[in-house]
């Protein structure tokens, strides 16, 4: 696709698809040419730049949130320390208001949900042309640099968060515990035979609102990201093709991105606090 003029779906497209390496037709394993070859190449084939920029992203966070503990002194902090105690504030605050077990695991988690996804979303803020352009000099045709706008990341995450869920309902209810919330409610009597009856339809009630925590994690953050970044390729489209110009086209690129940082924000928050509140329904019973 080098050297091609792009029109505006292909633009689109090419925006939109993943540096994707897998198994070719041909059995051989590489990086995909084309949006149609990475789609050939099935379920076990990997977006190089979404597993890149995640990873990185994350090695970052850990990098200066270390640095900033080994460093942290009991006088006046720095800026960096400063930042650092006040987040660790919020967070800690904010799981306080949710969980209201007792779990070492949760805070850390809850901080290092809000801080990573914060970060995939926050590169959806660098012009959309910039990295992708870059990445061509390399010789690499595709590359996505926001890690949640990909289904892959976001059910990723969400699938994580999950299997804690499960893992915590089970050890701290029991496997018959976990087993009768899922088949002794929402319907129930005090006639054994009637329970008996009701426990397929409580079983098909209680089974969908448990798949429904990941789906609903994963599917709102990356909606909500995928959205956001249509519309920073839309308004790009507009100005090359100069149906935006000059100033406005800036003001207009500005505007939207002002608005997204409330969003990247809020939906790096909504998936934390989401989190916070499904671990503490896997603590306690109804």
């Amino acid at each position: 696709m080098a050297g091609d003029t792009l029109t505006s779906s292909g633009y689109i497209k090419h925006h939109l698809t993943n540096l994707t390496f897998g198994k070719h037709p041909d059995g051989s394993w590489g990086i995909a040419q084309s949006a149609a070859e990475a789609k050939e190449m099935g379920f076990w084939a990997i977006h190089v730049d979404t597993m890149f920029w995640s990873i990185g992203l994350g090695i970052l966070f850990l990098y200066f949130f270390s640095k900033t503990a080994k460093q942290a002194t009991a006088g006046v902090p720095n800026g960096l320390q400063n930042f650092v105690e006040w987040l660790v504030d919020f967070i800690d605050e904010s799981v306080r208001g949710s969980f209201s077990a007792r779990n070492a695991l949760v805070a850390p988690l809850a901080l290092t949900i809000f801080v990573w996804i914060f970060l995939q979303n926050l590169m959806d803020l660098v012009p959309v042309d910039v990295i992708p352009e870059l990445a061509k000099l390399l010789g690499i045709h595709y590359m996505k640099v926001v890690p949640s706008t990909d289904p892959n990341a976001t059910f990723g995450m969400a699938i994580g968060v999950f299997i804690l869920v499960l893992f915590y309902s089970i050890k701290i209810k029991g496997i018959g515990g976990f087993a009768g919330e899922l088949t002794l409610q929402p319907f129930s009597s005090n006639n054994v035979l009637v329970n008996i009856l009701f426990i397929p339809v409580n079983f098909i009630l209680e089974f969908v609102s448990l798949i429904a925590k990941p789906i609903s994690l994963a599917l709102r953050l990356f909606g909500n990201m995928y959205a956001g970044e249509m519309i920073f390729i839309l308004i790009a489209i507009m100005y090359n093709a100069g149906l935006i110009l000059g100033l406005f086209g800036g003001v207009l690129q500005l505007g939207w991105a002002i608005f997204h940082i409330l969003i990247i924000t809020l939906q790096a928050f909504i998936f934390m606090t989401l989190t916070i509140v499904y671990l503490d329904m896997a603590h306690h019973e109804h």
